[in-house]
Formats: structure tokens, C-alpha cells, sequence
């Protein structure tokens, strides 16, 4: 957002009585505000950092059913992701959110007998109301998965699930709460709760240095890893709700076409993937205990030789050699309190009400945020006098008329599907300033379909703040692995560019 934009934001935050504050950006927050908002209750959005700047653009960039929950007994969360996944890729996120099938290798060393997979594929595609699902033999997975290791294969089995760009799904929540009325700001920390009564009453927020007070009936807590930091804002002795699970992603290159994805099973629990992403493998995920802070999270070499080796025991050796990589991530998955090991630990929501009536919500999936979104809203009906909560799916930004899109000529067929991969029918609002500058139409890098208009446009109507954020968020050119100090220092003179007032540009 340019610096008039982010002044009126700032301005609203100081001024407006809200009826509801939502702390943190991630996918949950963004939800939550989105949903909100449309409710027609005045809101605020208050991220510290980068909208979707955590756990929720470090994620395995999936919306699933999640297969092994079924060997958890969780047949319940199953049928409720799929339901949400129907839901996202029908009609709330179509360009945001694609079909594709996934293989299971089934290996004569590996933990799975064929006709247990063909029974709980069967059961997975019944929840799922999907036709593509069963065994298929080594031959034609090799067909799908070019670069599948072959040795002591037996058969595959075949589902089908979706795969999302998890940075521009919460990029796109947000812009839906904007445009229904929220106030949201990124770059904006909670430094404290406000208490009037010993309820919180809203909060103390920094933000470009200064401090605002906000004021709004309600709080929610959506912090993520942070969650339970906030808690102690309003109590400090409040005991930790939340544990933290560390999982570490790997991007690398691959010479071959891949039609499907892998599930790579390790043991009767765990799998990792291997997901086209991007015209890139990524691999993971890894799943570890992390004890230190929430900041302290980092992807070390071991973890990506960790990654690398889980992924050998599906792929050919050449792919899975550390020159290939292009780029490495870590984020943190937010799990209840319990004795279970992270692996086995039920992916559920945490909600909580503390005494000052803050609620914190945390965990979930990914791929069941919005559910999470209305549950929340539905817990707050009473504080927020809301009769019922609409709970019918409605398109986010970008996700209506994509079969009506117009892209100028020059739009050749490889941007064209890149540009609206990303933003959905809002591609010729990201392209308009061209018509007049035609150097917006050229790559920010020669090996990367991003171009020049989408740095503008983050900086401009995305509240990209500086170039880490269009690298890393707004564009795929970080995870690409192509974020040198020239494209880097390219980028922020763009967005230096747009956070100019118009008279000095």
C-alpha cells in the first residue's frame, strides 16, 4: 500500500471504535477478518510483521484432506478438510487453489501392504467425492513421475488432493477484508493489551515508531507461534497453551515434466511430499519438536539433509543431490498442549478464553481456515451481538469471472498463466499502469516469469513494505531462489518508488 493508503489505515486505527481487533495476519487472522468484516462489524487487523509473513507462506503449499489423519483416527478432520477443500477450489480460491493427483509408492521395504492403501484410498476418495483414486501399476506412475525411483517399486496408489500458493491465499483474505470495511496494517506491533475492568478493551500498537492506542469491544488473539506472548500481555502467569512443531521445506530444481505429486510414506504415520510447485520440486516436510522461542526458528543443513534423504526413498539419486536445491525454508506448526509426539499429535484447533475475555485461536490446517474463521466469529456472537453467522462460501478477490479475463495482446500465453495463477481476474488491474509504461511488462529477472507491474502493484495495493516482501510473498522469486543483492536492491527502488507522495515520483 503507498504511504497515503498506510497514513488513512494508521489514522483509522487511532480513531475508530472497532468492534472486533484481530492480532496477527496469518491465514487464521486474515480469515477471521475477512469473515467478520462481511458481517458487517467494524475491524482491525494488526500484523507485526508481513501479512502471511510466518507459518503461514512456510507451509507444504497444500490444500488436503490429509490422508495419514486417517491413520489416526481422525476420520472427523478428514471429512471437514476435504469439504473445505471442495469449497476453496470450487468457488472461494479457484485460481489459487488447483486439483492435482498425488502417488503413494508402495515399495516392497515400506511400511504399507498394497490392499491396505487401496482400502484407505477408498475411503479418502468417498470423503473426498473424487472418481480419481485406487492402484496403479510402476509403469504408469513412472509415466507421471518421471523421475520416480523404480527399484523395489510394486505398484502406487492414487488420490486426489489440491496444491495452493499459501502466501497469495493470505494476501487474498486480506484484500477481502479490506474491501469489506477492515482496517489493516501490517508493520504494526502489539506491545500491550488494553484493560478497562480487567477486560480487554483493545490494545496498544507501534507502528513506523509510534504508538496508537485502538479501541474495540473485542480481541482476538491469532498470533500464531506467538500466541500465548500475547496471552501474557493481558496476564503474565498464564501457563503455555501451545507447543511448537519445526518443518523444514526444500525447493530444487527438476529437468523432467511432472503430471502428479508424490506422498512418500516413512513409516504407518508420517509422509512427506514431493509437489511440482512453480516448475520446482518442493520437498518436505520435516516434523521436530522446537523448544526455543518462536523467532528462533531456523532451517539448518542438517534439516536439508534430512529432507533430501526422506525424498531418496522415492526419487532417482540425481535429483536429490544438494546442488539442486534453490532454496530452503522453515516455519512452525502450532500444536495443542499434550504428551503425544509431534508426529502423531492431532492437528485440532486451540480455542481459549481467558479471564480478561481475550480469545486465542491457534493450530488447525491450512487448508480448514476458513471453517476456523466462522467458528471463531460463531464464539463471539454474544460480545459482538451478531444474530447468526452467514456460513455460505462466497469467491475471495480474483476468484470471480476468470473465464471473462482480458489480458492485452502482448501478454504471451507463459505470463498470462503465471499472472493469473496469482491474482485471478484481478491480473488487468495489475497489468493497467502498462498501457501507458510498457517497461512494466519486463521480467524483474531474465529466469523468472515475474515482471516489473507486479513489484509496483505489491508496493502500491498489496502493503508490501519493502523488497522482502515482494520477493518472498508478493512474487515466487525468493523461493526460486534468485533474490540476489541486484534484484534485491532493484526491487526496493520499485517499491521506494511507489511510497513516494505522486509530486516526487
Amino acid at each position: 500500500m503507498d504511504v497515503s493508503g498506510r497514513a488513512r489505515a494508521l489514522e483509522e486505527l487511532a480513531s475508530r471504535d472497532f468492534d472486533l481487533l484481530v492480532v496477527g495476519g496469518g491465514i487464521i487472522g486474515a480469515g477471521i477478518a475477512a469473515v467478520a468484516a462481511r458481517h458487517g462489524l467494524a475491524v482491525a487487523l494488526v500484523e507485526r510483521g508481513d501479512f502471511g509473513g510466518e507459518t503461514s507462506s512456510a507451509s507444504s503449499k497444500l490444500v488436503h484432506g490429509g490422508l495419514r489423519y486417517l491413520r489416526l483416527g481422525d476420520v472427523g478432520l478428514v471429512r471437514e478438510a476435504h469439504e473445505e477443500r471442495r469449497l476453496l477450489m470450487t468457488r472461494v480460491a479457484p485460481h489459487l487453489v488447483r486439483p492435482m493427483p498425488f502417488l503413494l509408492p508402495l515399495y516392497d521395504s515400506g511400511p504399507y501392504r498394497p490392499a491396505v492403501v487401496q482400502a484407505g484410498i477408498a475411503l479418502y476418495s468417498t470423503l473426498a467425492r473424487a472418481r480419481l483414486n485406487g492402484l496403479v501399476s510402476a509403469e504408469r506412475a513412472r509415466r507421471m513421475v518421471p523421475d520416480l525411483r523404480s527399484a523395489g517399486l510394486r505398484r502406487c496408489g492414487l488420490y486426489v488432493d489440491c496444491v495452493t500458493n499459501d502466501s497469495r491465499l493470505t494476501l487474498a483474505n486480506v484484500r477481502a477484508a479490506a474491501e469489506a470495511g477492515a482496517t489493516v496494517v501490517n508493520g504494526a506491533a502489539v506491545s500491550a493489551l488494553r484493560l478497562v475492568g480487567g477486560r480487554v478493551r483493545g490494545a496498544e500498537v507501534v507502528a513506523d515508531g509510534e504508538a496508537i492506542a485502538v479501541s474495540a469491544r473485542t480481541v482476538v488473539n491469532a498470533a500464531g507461534p506467538w500466541v500465548d506472548e500475547v496471552r501474557r500481555l493481558a496476564n503474565a502467569g498464564v501457563e503455555p497453551s501451545i507447543r511448537l512443531s519445526k518443518g523444514v521445506h526444500a525447493l530444487v530444481s527438476v529437468d523432467a515434466s511432472w503430471s502428479a505429486a508424490l506422498t512418500i510414506p516413512h513409516d504407518k504415520v508420517r509422509v512427506s511430499f514431493a509437489v511440482p510447485w512453480e516448475g520446482m520440486l518442493l520437498l518436505g516436510t520435516t516434523d521436530t519438536l522446537h523448544e526455543g522461542g518462536p523467532d528462533a526458528v531456523v532451517a539448518g543443513e542438517a534439516d536439508v539433509e534430512n529432507v533430501l534423504a526422506e525424498a531418496a526413498g522415492a526419487l532417482d539419486e540425481p535429483v536429490v543431490r544438494r546442488e539442486r536445491v534453490r532454496a530452503v525454508f522453515a516455519g512452525l506448526r502450532v500444536l495443542p498442549q499434550s504428551g503425544r509426539e509431534t508426529t502423531r499429535a492431532r492437528r485440532e484447533t486451540v480455542y481459549l478464553r481467558d479471564e480478561s475475555g481475550l480469545l486465542t485461536v491457534a493450530g488447525g490446517k491450512l487448508t480448514t481456515y476458513r471453517r476456523i474463521a466462522l467458528d471463531t466469529l460463531e464464539r463471539l456472537r454474544a460480545d459482538l451481538g451478531l444474530h447468526r453467522v452467514d456460513r455460505r462460501p462466497w469467491p475471495l478477490p480474483g476468484a470471480a469471472g476468470l473465464d471473462r479475463v482480458t489480458l492485452p495482446v502482448e501478454v504471451g500465453p507463459a505470463l498470462r498463466s503465471h499472472l493469473l495463477g496469482l491474482y485471478g481476474s484481478l491480473a488487468p488491474e495489475v497489468l493497467e499502469p502498462a498501457t501507458s509504461d510498457p517497461t512494466l511488462l519486463e521480467p524483474l529477472t531474465p529466469d523468472a516469469p515475474d515482471i516489473v507491474a507486479q513489484a509496483v502493484y505489491a508496493a502500491k495495493r498489496e502493503w508490501a513494505r519493502n523488497s522482502e516482501d515482494i520477493l518472498r510473498r508478493r512474487t515466487t522469486l525468493a523461493l526460486r531462489g534468485l533474490a540476489d543483492a541486484e534484484l534485491t536492491r532493484r526491487v526496493a527502488e520499485l517499491v521506494g518508488r511507489e511510497r513516494l507522495p505522486a509530486s516526487r515520483r
